[in-house]
């Protein structure tokens, strides 16, 4: 059975790897003479990177006329605007960008990186103070945004106090990041224009008449984008906490399946999406491993289970990367109170489902219930663990194959036992040797 399984898992990953391989469509054929339009909307992440970077890499292959990054965005990963902006730099065409309504934070630095920026009336760009804000942080940010401006003949004070408070420029408040409204990013030479469309901008390069193609996220980049989402990402943690739970319950292996297969979706579109590494993936597959130790290797045992789920509470919150660290804690919390409250509905109000049986007792019994036969005669008696016992498992006692229980040890099969205590149906042993060591 657990070799069945075994192959089943495999057997879905090597699907999986096979439609990921199908993942990294192209952007439409560009004819010379097009405008590549690129969103650069919602967070700045791997995936954003990844689709500027095909839309860069077309356009200089097949000579478009231009590229207009289309942006409204609150920021994002800091490392995926770095890449996004050294993108930009290596096009061989003209880039456009067009700031429909904000460009915060890491978005700023992708709007500076381009040659020209257009912006809409009631617009703004900065506020890119960094998470942590470390003297170290904030200064290689502030280079950063500052040796992009040089690049493109824009003052490096204005775009560095979008960074640092400290700075002294125009237009900027004392102890205060730099924002700039539409007509102060003009006035301070950061923007070129004002245009209340996308088309007028266009119009403002003589690219009006020119085709347009745009550039979208591939079905890989666009599940990342999606399920790393805090509200789906919540969704993802619940049922995976659900489906643990509910193996707990059940040990059938199918909520456990589904559980593992929630979390493995979670881990893997956010470390897609660039917000997780390494560490993370090591920490995850740690604790879902010490969990899935304790339900099914060594149950009752506790340690495994208590370490896992530390780890992999460690994982969940790491996941999310250091800059959302309190939305993680939020996007946590609430799932914790969603799954407990969906595990004690379908376990308390619908007891009676005949799937649900299996994980809580029915209220009443029917006419046919007959109560469990005492099982006293048994104290004292020897017998031979048949399985193996933690502490849950099957003894040979007097020749009849009964379950019995340990005091919570391990106990090999085929090791001699005796009974100690009988409650009821629930028959207690301990190995002749600690009988032995208790009678000397």
């Amino acid at each position: 059975m657990m070799l069945s399984r075994i192959r089943a898992f495999f057997s879905g990953c090597l699907l999986i790897a096979g439609f990921s391989g199908m993942a990294f469509s192209a952007i439409p054929p560009v004819s010379p003479g097009e405008v590549i339009v690129v969103p650069i909307e919602g967070t700045v992440d791997d995936g954003m990177a990844h689709l500027v970077q095909r839309a860069v890499a077309q356009a200089n292959e097949e000579h478009a006329a231009a590229i207009v990054l289309d942006v409204n965005s609150p920021g994002g990963l800091v490392e995926a605007a770095f890449l996004i902006r050294d993108a930009v730099f290596s096009a061989k065409v003209p880039v456009i960008a067009y700031v429909s309504e904000r460009a915060y934070s890491a978005a700023a630095l992708i709007t500076l990186s381009a040659g020209r920026i257009v912006m809409a009336p009631g617009a703004t760009i900065g506020a890119a103070e960094p998470i942590p804000a470390t003297d170290k942080i904030i200064s290689a940010l502030r280079g950063e945004f500052e040796s992009t401006a040089i690049r493109n003949h824009r003052d490096p004070k204005i775009a560095g106090s979008m960074v640092d408070k400290t700075m002294t420029a125009p237009f900027k408040q004392p102890n205060m990041v730099l924002t700039l409204n539409t007509n102060d990013a003009v006035s301070a030479h950061i923007a070129d224009a004002i245009a209340p469309t996308l088309d007028a901008a266009l119009a403002m390069s003589h690219l009006e008449n020119a085709p347009r193609v745009s550039a979208e996220y591939t079905w890989a980049e666009a599940l990342a984008r999606f399920a790393t989402d805090p509200t789906v990402s919540g969704i993802l943690l619940s049922i995976g906490m659900l489906g643990i739970l509910i193996e707990m319950q059940t040990m059938h292996g199918i909520s456990g399946a589904i559980g593992v297969l929630a979390f493995a979706l979670f881990f893997g579109t956010h470390i897609y999406a660039g917000f997780s590494n390494g560490l993370v993936i090591a920490l995850a597959l740690l604790g879902i491993l010490g969990i899935l130790w304790e339900l099914h290797v060594v149950p009752g045992h506790t340690l495994p289970g208590v370490l896992g789920a530390v780890a992999l509470l460690f994982a969940v919150l790491l996941a999310f990367g250091i800059p959302s660290f309190f939305t993680a804690m939020e996007t946590v919390a609430i799932a914790v109170l969603a799954t407990i409250a969906v595990f004690l509905v379908f376990t308390r109000l619908v007891p009676q489902n005949a799937w649900m049986q299996r994980l809580a007792l029915r209220s009443s019994q029917g006419p046919e219930y007959v109560a469990s036969r005492s099982y006293a005669d048994l104290l004292g008696q020897s017998g031979v663990a048949a399985s193996f016992l933690r502490p849950a498992g099957v003894a040979t006692i007097g020749g009849r194959r009964i379950t019995v229980l340990t005091e919570g040890d391990f106990i090999p099969v085929g090791t001699p036992v005796r009974v100690t205590r009988v409650e009821g149906a629930r028959i207690f042993v301990t190995t002749e040797k600690e009988n032995s060591w208790e009678s000397g």
